[in-house]
């Protein structure tokens, strides 16, 4: 499959989090950013834009019940940059976990400029 864009972790923060994660969830999401990086148009359900937040999205994990999400951001058109995830226990995605990514996005420009 033709790539469209470039997925990378920033830091090992995204990579801490997928240790942590057993198989199943692992290559699920495996698959999900294998959509990321190959779909012209990526699907809503699979990464959706997060209001207010100046460019962090949410790429979208659900098996089962169970889902988890990985925050992720665009820098420039091919290249999404993965940042931290977690396992969702509430409807809403909580605040403290949108500040966290939100501080790594900024951490990630002040770097690369």
């Amino acid at each position: 499959m033709q790539k469209i864009r470039a997925v990378v972790a920033y830091k090992n923060y995204f990579e801490d989090f997928l240790k942590k994660q057993d198989r199943k969830v692992q290559d699920k999401i495996y698959k999900i950013l294998e959509a990321i990086e190959t779909l012209e148009m990526v699907p809503q359900r699979y990464l959706k834009y997060l209001k207010g937040t100046n460019g962090l999205y949410e790429a979208r994990i659900q098996l089962g019940s169970n889902i988890w999400r990985i925050f992720c951001f665009f820098d420039g058109n091919r290249l999404v940059i993965l940042l931290t995830g977690f396992q969702k226990k509430t409807q809403k995605t909580p605040k403290k976990e949108i500040d966290k990514a939100v501080k790594l996005m900024k951490q990630y420009y002040e770097e690369k400029s």
